[in-house]
């Protein structure tokens, strides 16, 4: 099928974290709101009304809170965030099987099959919004299009609580009148970079002539570039989108020395990421480190194990050996992280069997799925590796 066949629709949820702490504290509606761990953290999220002072995701906590000091800082539920995206999810998938979810707030649906049952793409959008609305209290935008890039695009721009439908035949003109950082991909580096040969639109993208285009960005981007000038992204929606990595980081109140503390915390890191991975079914073939020192400099080391494994103590073995490979330079650590790649379904592990007819990897992996149940009934707290159970300062798990 044609992209231009296709009726892609991009839901997004408005300020999703945030959206789900106002609900639960009306109170607070119409107020600058940050959701973000206080101290040296960044923000998950913020109301529209601390966007107007210039907070962003992903800025410091610091930097955030100078710029608006007004600003309510509410610690973040990630529970609740959890449930509110299952409901938002479950309704997504009433409306096609044909759904991608791409994160905790935001898929893609192709609904090209969907419309003698339920409509139009427009209508089905205001559908999805007002029953997201309606029994969740919460606001989403919706963008549609040929192709996941123009939906995406259709939705940021109708932000916030918006829709906005670009059709086939408007699609050329819909991309041309976009400024370059637009375009998915296109950070400040790309942006500089072109701009560098005066190509600041998606026009002047069109215009450019590939052998300057090339020589602005590299072949490959430069023709996936030329390629969504005119809307052209054939990708599917894809139900069984595997994630590429799983991870998780923590930046400490303190900065840490090497030593026990830091293990520790590299121990909670790899705990915490290898369970999310077992929850998604998963296994993982690389074990990758981020180390941050006090001077802000970032290091990475990664190792790929023998074969896939989603048991934690070979993570976090792994995990810290590539932390104590970093040369700190003498300096203490400010943020560390682990990240787990290489990602395949467990199911496709093989595993080799031993003479009782039994796996060392099957009876480690029933002890840890037991945990699992355990943590998930009653929290994460409830059961952690021993060596985390003296609550070492300092990071949070």
């Amino acid at each position: 099928m044609a992209s231009t066949d296709r009726s892609i629709l991009h839901v997004d949820m408005d300020s999703f974290y945030a959206s789900v702490e106002l609900r639960r504290r009306p109170e607070l509606k119409g107020r600058a709101v940050i959701v973000g761990q206080r101290g040296r953290s960044v923000v998950l999220t913020a109301t529209y009304e601390a966007r107007a002072f210039g907070v962003t995701s992903g800025m410091p906590m610091a930097r955030a809170e100078r710029l608006c000091p007004a600003a309510v800082v509410v610690a973040p539920d990630h529970r609740e965030y959890a449930v509110a995206s299952n409901h938002v999810m479950a309704i997504l998938r009433q409306v096609t099987p044909l759904m991608e979810q791409v994160s905790v707030d935001e898929a893609y649906l192709d609904v090209t099959g969907s419309t003698r049952r339920l409509g139009s793409p427009y209508a089905i959008g205001q559908a999805i919004r007002a029953q997201v609305r309606s029994e969740l209290a919460l606001v989403c935008s919706v963008g549609i299009g040929t192709s996941k890039t123009v939906a995406k695009i259709a939705s940021t721009r109708a932000k916030p609580d918006g829709l906005l439908e670009v059709p086939a035949g408007q699609t050329v003109a819909f991309m041309r009148g976009l400024p370059v950082s637009a375009l998915p991909g296109v950070g400040g580096k790309a942006t500089q970079a072109l701009a560098n040969f005066g190509i600041r639109t998606v026009a002047d993208v069109a215009a450019t002539p590939p052998g300057v285009l090339r020589r602005a960005v590299g072949q490959a981007w430069a023709d996936h570039l030329a390629a969504l000038a005119d809307g052209n992204d054939p990708r599917p929606v894809s139900p069984t989108r595997l994630e590429k990595s799983i991870g998780a980081e923590t930046t400490f109140d303190h900065d840490l020395p090497r030593g026990r503390q830091l293990d520790a915390a590299v121990l909670a890191m790899a705990d915490k990421a290898a369970r999310r991975m077992r929850r998604a079914g998963l296994a993982c073939q690389t074990v990758a480190v981020k180390v941050r020192t006090s001077n802000f400099v970032t290091s990475g080391r990664s190792r790929t194990l023998p074969a896939p494994t989603d048991l934690t103590p070979i993570l976090a073995a792994s995990a810290r050996e590539l932390v104590e490979s970093v040369d700190l330079k003498g300096l203490p650590v400010r943020l560390v992280g682990v990240r787990l790649e290489h990602l395949v379904a467990l199911d496709r592990v093989v595993v080799q069997p031993t003479l009782d007819g039994d796996s060392d990897f099957d009876a480690q992996r029933r002890a840890q799925a037991a945990g699992d149940a355990v943590r998930g009934r009653f929290g994460a707290a409830a059961l952690r590796p021993a060596s985390l159970l003296d609550d070492t300062p300092g990071f949070r798990t």
